[in-house]
């Protein structure tokens, strides 16, 4: 019998708990659109959308040294910025980009907080992700009765380290603009 792992698809030798930003996208399961839906070009939530904006913008409540940059729940899928502002960079390794902008995509020599599956880190990007899903998972459940059968998410998520300021304005501007460009958006569905 072989013995199956889980590929992450995070950087290899990353902490995922230094300061900086980083750009998240969460797929629904199967892409099924079950936030809500794009009405001239404005997301109309469902009650399960309203779950899912409830709970991201929960997330600094139970992460303190998180802040909430841009997000836009989505019919089938979440997008946000997060900012990691007190992480494991404490010792001023890391390049910096300006100030207060935290550090740019560059993974340290030596790590002292590399998740590996399984095994999660306290305050990594991950973990935050994980309790993200989780929360609006069972909010969805709770409120419709479900089954915990009922699979909300993907299995992962896509996540970006942001480089520089350019690139901050860039995902920004691509977030907001989501709803406008949600028929030629490749997580578009019509279901």
């Amino acid at each position: 019998m072989q013995d199956h792992h889980r590929r992450s698809i995070r950087l290899q030798e990353y902490d995922y708990c230094q300061s900086g930003f980083y750009f998240i996208t969460i797929c629904t399961h199967n892409r099924f659109c079950l936030f809500g839906a794009i009405d001239n070009d404005t997301m109309r939530y469902s009650k399960q959308g309203k779950i899912a904006v409830d709970c991201w913008s929960a997330i600094p409540a139970h992460f303190s040294h998180i802040e909430l940059d841009e997000f836009i729940v989505m019919p089938n899928h979440v997008h946000g910025i997060l900012r990691i502002v007190d992480g494991g960079d404490a010792a001023g390794s890391g390049v910096r980009w300006g100030a207060g902008w935290g550090t740019a995509c560059r993974a340290r020599t030596t790590m002292v907080a590399i998740e590996k599956y399984g095994v999660p880190v306290s305050g990594s990007i991950p973990t935050v992700i994980r309790s993200f899903k989780s929360a609006v998972t069972k909010g969805i459940h709770d409120m419709s009765q479900l089954s915990a059968k009922n699979v909300v998410w993907q299995r992962n998520y896509w996540e970006r380290v942001i480089r520089d300021e350019p690139a901050l304005h860039q995902i920004r501007q691509y977030i907001r603009n989501n709803p406008v460009h949600w028929a030629t958006n490749k997580w578009y569905s019509s279901s």
